[in-house]
């Protein structure tokens, strides 16, 4: 679902094409890519039902000089995501938050990358 909210979001295409990836490619990768990472469930049950919280985590990657262009692709994929309605396979999304971020030189410094970590809690009914 979070795939999917982000490759349909206009504001983002319009920042890194097609460019976004649940897993990377072989072969060389663009200049600017967003890139769905970790993700850490809890329980969340409560006396109302069965659901979990999720701590994900998206990726910007840039070659460009400066965070500018990394943080501009952060700041879609955010607005995008944040408090989305988004239909799940299964259970009900009740809320989706950004939780934190951490902006980082990778290597000899050349590439820059962002990761955004955002909190969910699912609802599971089923």
């Amino acid at each position: 679902a979070v795939y999917r909210r982000l490759s349909e979001d206009g504001a983002l295409a319009a920042l890194v094409g097609t460019d976004i990836y649940d897993a990377l490619p072989t072969g060389a990768l663009p200049p600017l890519y967003v890139v769905l990472g970790a993700e850490d469930v809890r329980d969340a049950s409560d006396k109302t039902g069965a659901g979990a919280w999720h701590l994900f985590t998206v990726t910007v990657v840039t070659q460009s000089a400066g965070f500018a262009t990394a943080k501009a692709a952060a700041s879609a994929v955010s607005d995008a995501l944040v408090n989305a309605s988004l239909a799940l396979d299964r259970g009900m999304l009740t809320s989706l938050n950004f939780h934190k971020a951490k902006a980082a030189r990778i290597g000899t410094g050349a590439v820059r990358q962002i990761n955004l970590t955002f909190r969910a809690r699912v609802a599971d009914d089923t």
